[in-house]
């Protein structure tokens, strides 16, 4: 049957037919890559404006599938993931927009931008330069190349910092960098390093641990972890920080070095620990010593060898090194109840009773325990003690001297400091004299008294022993040596609490 002899129905089958094969030839050509990859880049811009970034980089990577050849997609994705603070894929993206049109400005601007950012300042600078070739007076580029050249003159002088220790200034030259570079990785390690050497650990984990959420295979953010870690002195999760490290980075010095320090000091240290134990005080000083100078980083560990030390040195009746060595161990942990306490002890032997109460109220402060306020109240009636005239130094005898070892240095005194003895002496040392005579008298007084002794040990004042009114120590010293001796007064003298007079030869004494 030919077409003109088609029936109406043919006919109607057959115009549609027609305008399907027409609707399918449009849809070839709304089908065509390039124009749905530029309708995905419209969409995608749309998404920019709105700061959907998420959705904008979806765009663009299907306008990318579509028309792979088309830089400015690269672009336009490289600036979608630089809002997403993705600099490593918008560096990739950047890169490949020049790739395919070397002579595209804003590809090597956004690639200038991503190095730039990721701490890579020699190759921003490259990358301004491209622009400027195409765009001698472009400002952007201007700027940002003196941007970039700062960025490697303070990359310079923080390294040399770090070099020589000057952590404090390596950080401030960082924060200078990070200001610009705030995608590099480099820069927040050297920071977060810096940091935990200098014993702040809660910002240089913090540093650590963002670093490790973004990239938990980061060999470095791990190694400064195990750092803050091991400074902390949480030794077992430390080495397993510095085993990651060295498995992810098996040259990775830093950590292979911490590592070993860890190791050594916790060794040293237990040598030190068994030394003690066994009573080789001298050595346990040694072993103590020799592990002090293996890591002066490492404040935790440090401020504990340095208390060790101090209480061999009190062992060793070295009180003066053991407070020095208190002092140290506070300065690296100023809560260390311990070492104030190991300190205040020292400070009781050498008499420095003003010191011993600080430290123990220190002590108080920290821990409000019953026995620390006795201990400080004890301390305090020491002190008390101690500015009152002390009876045992002025006899020369021990706490704990018999009566007869009292009444012997009495005699010995005496016979020292009487004052007949230095009646050819200047004046000045005459008054002297005769006031150490009347102490030595005073210290007898009391001291050959059982009970005015009892008290007195007991830290009660003069003026309570004797009631409030004369006493012992209102005793006329000559009369004291006059029972002790026998006789009347020496050469003829006789001493008053007003001064010295001459009334005649009731009694004869000659010194020899």
């Amino acid at each position: 049957m030919s077409d003109e002899e088609m029936s109406p129905t043919e006919n109607s089958v057959s115009e549609e037919t027609s305008d399907d094969m027409n609707i399918e030839e449009d849809v070839v050509i709304i089908d065509d890559p390039a124009v749905l990859a530029e309708d995905k880049k419209e969409e995608g811009n749309k998404f920019y404006k709105q700061q959907k970034y998420k959705d904008a980089v979806h765009c663009y990577t299907e306008a990318i599938n579509l028309c792979p050849t088309c830089a400015a997609y690269y672009s336009n994705r490289a600036a979608a993931f630089m809002m997403l603070y993705k600099y490593k894929d918008a560096l990739e993206d950047a890169q490949q927009s020049v790739k395919l049109d070397n002579k595209f400005l804003k590809g090597y601007l956004r690639e200038g931008k991503c190095h730039l950012v990721l701490g890579n300042a020699s190759a921003a600078i490259r990358s301004y330069q491209h622009v400027l070739q195409l765009d001698p007076k472009n400002a952007t580029s201007q700027n940002e190349i003196k941007t970039s050249e700062q960025i490697l003159d303070l990359t310079e002088k923080a390294e040399i910092c770090y070099e020589r220790q000057d952590f404090r200034t390596t950080i401030y030259y960082m924060d200078k960098c990070l200001v610009h570079c705030s995608g590099c990785q480099r820069f927040k390690i050297l920071k977060a390093e810096s940091l935990a050497l200098l014993g702040r650990y809660d910002e240089s984990e913090e540093l650590a641990n963002n670093i490790l959420l973004c990239d938990n295979m980061c060999a470095d953010a791990t190694y400064v972890r195990g750092l803050c870690l091991y400074y902390r002195d949480n030794l077992p999760k430390a080495f397993q920080h510095f085993q990651k490290v060295l498995r992810l980075a098996p040259d990775h010095q830093r950590a292979r070095l911490a590592y070993k320090k860890a190791k050594q000091l916790t060794s040293k240290k237990e040598e030190g620990n068994d030394a003690f134990r066994s009573g080789k005080y001298q050595h346990a000083h040694d072993l103590y010593s020799e592990a002090l100078s293996i890591d002066p980083y490492n404040k935790s560990t440090n401020s504990k060898l340095f208390c060790n030390r101090a209480t061999v040195s009190a062992k060793l009746k070295k009180y003066e090194e053991s407070v020095d060595d208190c002092t140290k161990a506070i300065e690296l942990d100023e809560s260390y109840v311990k070492a104030f306490s190991r300190r205040a002890r020292s400070y009781m032997e050498l008499e420095r009773y003003e010191d011993a109460v600080r430290d123990y109220e220190k002590i108080f402060n920290l821990e409000k325990t019953r026995e620390n306020k006795k201990i400080l109240n004890d301390a305090k009636l020491e002190l008390k003690k101690s500015k009152r005239k002390d009876y045992y130094k002025l006899l020369g005898v021990q706490k704990g001297a018999t009566e007869e070892e009292i009444k012997k240095a009495y005699k010995k005194r005496a016979l020292i400091h009487h004052p007949d003895r230095h009646s050819h002496a200047e004046e000045k040392v005459q008054k002297e004299e005769e006031v150490k005579f009347k102490e030595v008298g005073e210290a007898y007084g009391v001291l050959s008294d059982s009970k005015k002794r009892t008290r007195y040990d007991a830290g009660h004042d003069l003026e309570e022993m004797d009631g409030g009114g004369g006493g012992f120590h209102q005793m006329d010293p000559n009369q004291i040596f006059q029972m002790m001796f026998g006789g009347g007064g020496m050469n003829g003298f006789h001493y008053s609490s007003g001064g010295a007079q001459h009334h005649g030869h009731g009694f004869n004494f000659q010194f020899g």
